[in-house]
C-alpha cells in the first residue's frame, strides 16, 4: 500500500500524460520480454541487457504505474491481472511502432521508396504524368503520393512536412524555402467565340480593360499573376466570377460570362478563342520548391535531381 501511494503521489505531481508516456516508453520492450519468458534471467539474455538492469527497470515501471505487474517466485515471474491488461496494450503499441518503422524505412528505400509530390491543377492532365513516366524509366519501383492544389496551399503542406517537393507558380521567395525556376508558360486571353475580339489573333491586354473577367479565387498564384498583368496594362480587372479550376473558367468564358487570362488547354475547348497577348509579356513562371534544411531521402533526392535537369524543358 505504501508502494502504491508513493507512486500515485509522484504521478499526480507530474500530472502530465506526455511526461508519463516518455517515462514508460523505454521500458515497454523490457516488460514485454519478461512477460513473454516469465523469467528475468532468460529475458535479460534475449534482450541482451544485464539482469540487474532489467530487474531495476521492472521495479521502476511498477513504481511509476503504482501497480504490481508481476508475481515473483525467485527469478521466475508470472503476470498479475493488471500485468495481463497492461501487456495487451503494450504489445499493440510495440507492433504499431514496428509497423511505423518498417513504413519509414520502406519510404526511404533508394530503389522502391516514396516521394510526396505536389503540383498545380493545370499540370495534372499532361505535364506531371509525362514527368513521372520519364523518371520511372530509370527508377521503375519508386512510388509517388500525388497532391493537386493551388500554390499557397501546397506551400503550407510543404512547411507541415506533408510534401517533399512541389511544382508551383509563381516561384516562391521565402526564407524557409528553396525554390528553383524550371520553365515558363505563356498565358492567353481567352474570349467567347462570338466576342468582338474573337477574330483577332493578338491583342494588347489594355484592349480588354472594359471586359468582365472570370478568374481564380484570391490566394491562387494565377489570380495574383492576372491582377499584376492587368495592373501593368493600366487597369484593375472587373471580376465577374471567381472559381477554383481553369477549365471551369474556360466553360464560363464559353458561356459568354467574361474573358480570362489562362495557360494553354490540354485539349482545344469549343466555344472560345485564345488570343496571344503582346503587351505586357504574359507568362507565368513554373518552379520547384522544397523546405530549406530538410534532409532528402534517396528517392526524393533522385526525383529532385531529375526535375532540375528538366530546366527549360519542363513543359515540352
Amino acid at each position: 500500500m505504501v508502494h502504491q501511494q508513493r507512486s500515485a503521489d509522484r504521478l499526480s505531481r507530474s500530472g502530465d500524460t506526455e511526461d508519463m508516456a516518455m517515462s514508460l516508453a523505454p521500458r515497454l520492450a523490457y516488460f514485454a520480454g519478461v512477460a513473454r519468458t516469465e523469467h528475468v534471467t532468460r529475458a535479460a539474455h534475449e534482450l541482451q541487457v544485464p539482469q540487474s538492469t532489467l530487474s531495476r527497470a521492472m521495479v521502476r515501471l511498477e513504481d511509476d504505474l503504482g501497480v504490481e505487474l508481476f508475481a515473483r517466485r525467485g527469478r521466475t515471474v508470472s503476470l498479475t491481472r493488471a500485468g495481463r491488461t497492461f501487456l495487451t496494450s503494450v504489445e499493440r503499441a510495440l507492433a504499431e511502432i514496428e509497423r511505423a518503422a518498417e513504413e519509414v524505412r520502406a519510404d526511404a528505400d533508394p530503389a522502391a521508396g516514396k516521394v510526396a509530390f505536389g503540383f498545380l491543377h493545370t499540370m495534372g492532365a499532361e505535364t506531371v504524368p509525362g514527368l513521372i513516366q520519364a523518371f520511372r524509366a530509370d527508377h521503375p519501383r519508386i512510388r509517388f503520393s500525388l497532391v493537386q492544389n493551388y500554390g499557397e496551399a501546397m506551400l503550407e503542406r510543404l512547411r507541415a512536412g506533408e510534401l517533399d517537393l512541389c511544382l508551383t507558380s509563381p516561384v516562391p521567395d521565402a526564407p524557409d524555402l528553396v525554390a528553383r525556376r524550371l520553365d515558363e508558360q505563356k498565358l492567353r486571353l481567352v474570349v467567347p467565340a462570338d466576342h468582338r475580339l474573337a477574330t483577332r489573333r493578338r491583342i494588347r491586354l489594355a484592349e480588354a480593360a472594359e471586359e468582365a473577367f472570370v478568374t481564380l479565387e484570391p490566394g491562387y498564384g494565377l489570380r495574383r499573376i492576372t491582377d499584376d498583368l492587368c495592373a501593368e496594362a493600366g487597369f484593375r480587372p472587373r471580376v465577374a466570377f471567381e472559381g477554383e479550376e481553369t477549365e471551369t473558367l474556360r466553360g464560363l468564358v464559353a458561356a459568354g460570362l467574361g474573358v480570362a487570362l489562362l495557360p494553354p488547354p490540354v485539349w482545344p475547348r469549343p466555344g472560345v478563342r485564345e488570343l496571344t497577348v503582346t503587351a505586357p509579356r504574359a507568362v507565368r513562371e513554373i518552379g520547384v520548391a522544397w523546405l530549406d534544411g530538410h534532409p532528402d531521402t534517396p528517392p526524393v533526392a533522385a526525383f529532385k535531381k531529375f526535375l532540375l535537369s528538366r530546366r527549360g524543358n519542363l513543359l515540352a
